[in-house]
């Protein structure tokens, strides 16, 4: 009985040992994304001329949109309904609907 104790409080601390490791791991994973992200604003807006580090983040989010859609493009059994978040129009969220339902209708 006293060995199986230790063996289950061994096997508790390996756990909690390897969780806080994959923390880290994560931690600094996103610490190197973020040290990258702002070396190429820096180094972007530093060559090209009349740019600013906002114009610089507006084109890396608008190339992770269009790789995000070609990604989901790339499926062919994806389900995804893409909707505004604003509507410039005044439609409500429930016309947004019913006109995505109307056109995956009409695509059968």
């Amino acid at each position: 009985a006293g060995d199986d104790k230790v063996l289950l409080v061994k096997a508790a601390e390996a756990d909690a040992e390897s969780k806080y490791l994959s923390g880290v791991g994560v931690a600094r994973q996103r610490k190197a994304i973020v040290d990258g992200l702002r070396d190429s604003i820096k180094q972007f807006s530093g060559n090209v001329q009349g740019t600013t580090p906002k114009d610089v983040i507006d084109l890396l989010l608008l190339t992770q949109y269009f790789d995000m859609l070609k990604e989901v493009g790339n499926h062919e059994y994806t389900a995804t309904v893409f909707l505004p978040s604003e509507s410039a129009n005044g439609t409500s969220m429930r016309d947004s609907l019913l006109q995505a339902q109307a056109g995956q209708s009409m695509m059968r």
